[in-house]
């Protein structure tokens, strides 16, 4: 459910950055998916989580706005159903038990439209269960790419950023707006360790395209330079890149 300013690296992400899909594992149970319901998933990525709650016997739609993903989601599991499909625009009606989403709604621009569309694909009294990224997440990350990003002249650099990172009382009443009354919502720290001394350059690699677009071709090994320079006293430990993840996880009821 990407903004990014180029297409998904499909292959980075699944060989570099699983650890998006495997904390999300800890969210199954939240959602408690039955045999014989219908569930969408939303930002299903490379399908991976689409596919583990497919084994409970329930029937999985998986969509993602990024061409690439899932391209590889339908390579990966040939025997689910994936769809090119925007949030905010979801060809679904009053037709799910329930709708999963992880690590995806923080791309979302318009949340109201994405919301809006979730809340009339589920079935009365179907359920939405989701994390994303919650208030203060990267925190460190993203006040160092903007230092970096205006220290190479960069104007207003905060602007780039393309992720929206909700508290609690922000979003609840967002999700009250379109029906969906909260069940469940805890807001939490989770430090996230990459892989390798090139761990961040990785992530950068993936998920950095906001700042590294935002220079000429010739300064993007600087702004690297500087982002991980700066980062490394805060966010580098004992040989590993640790991100500063908090997340945000809900569960509304559609009424």
């Amino acid at each position: 459910m990407s903004s990014q300013p180029k297409p998904w690296n499909a292959a980075l992400y699944q060989s570099s950055h699983s650890y998006t899909w495997q904390y999300g594992r800890d969210l199954l149970a939240m959602l408690d998916a039955k045999a014989g319901e219908r569930i969408l998933d939303v930002g299903c990525g490379t399908g991976q989580l689409t596919a583990e709650i497919a084994r409970s016997g329930a029937d999985l739609v998986g969509v993602d706005s990024s061409a690439e993903m899932i391209a590889d989601a339908r390579r990966n599991f040939p025997d689910l159903q994936f769809e090119v499909a925007d949030a905010t625009a979801l060809l679904h009606a009053r037709e799910f038990d329930a709708v999963f989403s992880n690590a995806a709604l923080h791309w979302v621009r318009d949340q109201r439209a994405a919301l809006a569309s979730i809340a009339h694909a589920l079935k009365p009294g179907g359920r939405l269960v989701f994390e994303m990224g919650g208030h203060r997440n990267l925190r460190n990350v993203l006040k160092v790419a903007c230092a970096a990003l205006r220290s190479l002249g960069v104007p207003e650099p905060e602007a780039l950023i393309p992720w929206y990172f909700p508290s609690v009382g922000e979003y609840s009443p967002q999700l009250e707006e379109q029906g969906l009354r909260v069940r469940f919502a805890v807001l939490f720290d989770r430090p996230t360790p990459l892989e390798g001394e090139q761990g961040f350059a990785k992530w950068i690699d993936m998920f950095g395209g906001f700042a590294t677009s935002a220079v000429s071709a010739d300064q993007r090994p600087e702004l690297v330079r500087r982002w991980e320079d700066v980062a490394r006293p805060m966010l580098f430990r004992d040989g590993v890149w640790t991100l500063d993840h908090v997340r945000l996880r809900m569960l509304a009821v559609n009424d």
